[in-house]
């Protein structure tokens, strides 16, 4: 069966979340969104997804491309407004976080500060919006990035927002984990892209070959929940 991009990335993050935890989304986060709503409907139907507008698993007839759209209060089960999470998560209690930054280094530290001299950057970022301390205090934290080249994966930051817990690190060329000291290493690569592709479009040595596991394809039954959950394609919003 044909996919997208989009396609991909939603399904290997997807069965990244684990049925019975509680994780929480952010800002500017629609593919991510996509994402929990299929574990959910799949593998995970005990996960406990938080948002910002403060929902509690919402029942969606229709997804909002914005993820801090007043739609995703519909159908909750409570509210738990974002103060809370911040709490809830420097108390031990979430279990996964999902980040992302305007440059990743090779230890999955973010940059959503500056780029430049923090001085006199060359570009001033929109901030962390809460990043130092999820990172670090959530249980493990998933970072996604819907571009991966050198300019985003970078060999250093310009400046460190945030670090802490990152587990996986998703693209669109692929998975990267971390290993035991704390570094980024190519899990595995999505169907159809070469590991040189991989190599080019990193700005930090990684190694890749022959041998490296492929990420595996979205099932049938992937695609056909996808279709259901996401009928005008919102995962592709960020693209």
């Amino acid at each position: 069966m044909s996919f997208t991009t989009p396609d991909i990335m939603a399904c290997a993050i997807s069965r990244l979340l684990r049925d019975g935890e509680i994780a929480f989304f952010g800002l500017a986060s629609p593919l991510v969104m996509v994402s929990t709503l299929l574990a959910k409907a799949t593998h995970a139907p005990n996960l406990t997804f938080l948002s910002i507008p403060g929902s509690i698993n919402p029942v969606l007839d229709r997804l909002p491309t914005s993820t801090v759209d007043s739609a995703l209060l519909k159908g909750s089960t409570g509210i738990f407004p974002l103060s809370e999470i911040f709490d809830l998560s420097a108390r031990g209690r979430l279990d996964t976080a999902f980040l992302s930054g305007v440059q990743i280094d090779g230890r999955g530290r973010i940059n959503m500060s500056a780029i430049g001299p923090y001085e006199q950057p060359k570009v001033r970022l929109p901030g962390g919006a809460g990043s130092a301390l999820l990172l670090p205090t959530a249980r493990r934290t998933i970072l996604w990035r819907t571009r991966h080249d050198p300019r985003t994966f970078v060999e250093q930051l310009d400046f460190v927002t945030a670090s802490g817990n990152v587990a996986w690190v998703i693209t669109p060329l692929c998975l990267f984990g971390r290993d035991g000291v704390g570094n980024l290493y190519v899990h595995s690569i999505h169907p159809g892209v070469t590991p040189e592709q991989v190599v080019k479009a990193t700005g930090f040595p990684v190694a890749v070959d022959a041998d490296t596991l492929v990420t595996p394809a979205p099932t049938p039954a992937e695609l056909d929940a996808l279709s259901r959950i996401d009928p005008e394609n919102v995962r592709a919003a960020e693209f």
